[in-house]
Parts: C-alpha cells; sequence; structure tokens
C-alpha cells in the first residue's frame, strides 16, 4: 500500500508543481512583473517546488537525511538517468550549445555544497552562504539574458515575451489562475506528506534508511518533470534545452532547496553522504565536462554507459 501512496503522492506533487507554476507566472505577467525576471525566477523556483515542499516536509517530519538524499539523489539521477535515458533514444547534440558558463557555477554551486556539507549540521547560516550564492547566479543569468537581447536588438514587448516564458496564457481569465494557484498551494504540502510518510515506512520495511530512500526511489520520482523535458528535447534536437534544463535544477537543488530547507531545522550530514554520495555527485557533475565544454554528442552509446552507472550507483547505495 505504501508504495501506492508513493506513487499518488508524486503525481500529486507534478501536478500541484506544473498549477503553481501555471498560476504564479501569470498572475505575475498579469501584475506587470516582466516576463524575463518571471522566467528566471518564478518558474525555476516553481518547477523546484516538489523537491523543496518534499524535503520542509521531512525535516519537520523528522527525517532530514530523506531531505538531503533527495537533493544529492537527484542532482546524480538528472545526469546519469536523466541525459543517459534520452541518448538512448535519439543523440543530443550538444556541438552548439553554448552552456559553458552555466556549467562551471553548476560545479561551483557542487564545490560550495560539499564544503558546507564538510562543516555541518547544515543551519540556516549556511543556508544563507547558499542562498547568496544563488543570488549570484541569478544575478548573472539576469545580466546576459538583458545582453543578449540588446545586442539581438530583440523588441522587448510583453507580447513577444509570453511566448518565451513557461505557463504564459495571455487569455488566461482571472478565476483560472485563482484555481492554479489555490491547487498548488493545497495540493504541494499534501502530495509531500503522502510522499515522505509512505517512504520512511518503504525504508523501514527494506531495512534502509529514510537516506537512502531519498537517494534513489524520492529522487528518481521527483526527477521526472526534467527526464520528460529531456526526451523531448533530444527527439527535437533541443540540445541546450536537454543541458540547460540539467544544468539549471542541479543548481537550484544545491542552492535554493537545502539554503531554504536549513530554517525550517538544521539538518545533519551522515557518515555516507561525506564518504561517498557527494562524490558520486561530483563526478558525475565532471562527467559532462567533454561533452558541455569540447562540444562531444551524448550518442546512444555514451547514453547506455551513464544509465548503467546509474543503476550501478541505486544498487550500491540499497545494498
Amino acid at each position: 500500500m505504501d508504495w501506492v501512496i508513493v506513487g499518488l503522492g508524486l503525481v500529486i506533487l507534478l501536478l500541484a508543481g506544473d498549477a503553481l507554476v501555471k498560476g504564479a507566472v501569470n498572475l505575475s505577467l498579469r501584475l506587470g512583473v516582466p516576463a524575463l525576471i518571471v522566467s528566471l525566477t518564478i518558474v525555476a523556483f516553481g518547477t523546484s517546488a516538489p523537491e523543496l515542499l518534499i524535503s520542509v516536509s521531512a525535516i519537520h517530519e523528522g527525517v532530514p537525511g530523506l531531505a538531503l538524499g533527495n537533493v544529492i539523489g537527484s542532482n546524480t539521477a538528472n545526469i546519469l538517468l536523466v541525459l543517459g535515458l534520452p541518448a538512448i533514444i535519439a543523440t543530443i547534440e550538444t556541438g552548439d550549445c553554448n552552456t559553458s558558463k552555466t556549467y562551471i557555477f553548476m560545479i561551483l554551486s557542487s564545490l560550495l555544497f560539499i564544503a558546507v556539507a564538510f562543516l555541518g549540521p547544515i543551519t540556516w547560516v549556511h543556508g544563507l552562504i547558499l542562498l547568496a550564492a544563488l543570488g549570484i547566479v541569478l544575478t548573472d543569468a539576469f545580466r546576459d539574458a538583458n545582453s543578449h537581447r540588446a545586442a539581438s536588438k530583440v523588441a522587448a514587448e510583453e507580447a513577444s515575451d509570453l511566448g518565451e516564458v513557461e505557463g504564459a496564457d495571455p487569455d488566461m481569465p482571472r478565476w483560472n489562475i485563482g484555481l492554479y494557484l489555490l491547487l498548488g498551494l493545497v495540493g504541494l504540502p499534501f502530495g509531500a506528506k503522502l510522499l515522505v510518510d509512505s517512504s520512511v515506512n518503504i525504508a523501514r520495511d527494506f531495512g534502509v534508511s529514510e537516506t537512502a530512500i531519498g537517494l534513489t526511489l524520492v529522487a528518481v520520482g521527483t526527477s521526472l518533470p526534467e527526464l520528460a523535458t529531456t526526451v523531448m528535447a533530444a527527439i527535437r534536437r533541443q540540445a541546450d534545452v536537454a543541458l540547460g534544463n540539467v544544468i539549471g535544477s542541479n543548481m537550484f537543488n544545491l542552492l535554493a532547496i537545502i539554503g531554504i530547507s536549513s530554517f525550517v531545522g538544521t539538518i545533519p550530514v551522515g557518515g555516507q553522504i561525506l564518504e561517498f554520495d557527494l562524490w558520486v555527485m561530483l563526478a558525475s557533475s565532471l562527467l559532462l565536462a567533454p561533452f558541455v565544454l569540447k562540444g562531444w554528442h551524448i550518442t546512444r552509446i555514451w547514453g547506455v554507459a551513464l544509465t548503467v552507472l546509474y543503476v550501478i550507483y541505486v544498487v550500491t547505495v540499497l545494498d
């Protein structure tokens, strides 16, 4: 029964997260917030809402290991699984991608997070450091986006901007916006509660730690939106979308989710995390270097290799 509830919790989380993004985006645009700022902030935070609510619920329920495991496991899954499986379907041609700067930010974010973990337990003070780093990343992204638009002489009209923002609908009625916001705000904590409680029960039934469940079951579940996006990007030959989706998600996981969650409660860092899982996450991130910096294509062979590495990792964690 717990497995069914975990599945139900994930479905509720994903649907509620999508509803919250649509509602928040359209409300912000109606209030006159520029579409560029909405893209860089509200959409990014909204798509990370399921992971955030799971982490906050886990800390509140007294199982902070699940929160930390979810973030680290999601980052590993995003690279090995979320890029590996789509590459098996269609080669991700990264030769013309311009994600090197963002990738370097992701590596620096990973190193900062590892340093914070070794200084743990993670408190609100560490959370402030992570959120400050996120502020630097967002500020740089905002400047780059503005510079690109100015150089390209793209008209900064709201109508043209709307098409670039995920979930934007200029014709959406006010009542529909309110309904989306309500569904998101109610569904996210409810789904997170179901998933956290059931995951803890499964961990106890199988005799594994909550951290291990967070690193595997919960991490894969919360990576499903990224997987769906990357599959479609690979099929459409949009390598920049595939890579940008993974790199951006990983940075938000490390800096925003743990940064915000640390204000809910102190997050202890277990020995397995320090000795093994953090380094697997970092090694997975470094595996992307030749694809991002050298323009290697992520072929089907590489896709199989990345996916096999993830399976080996999961088996090792659960062993």
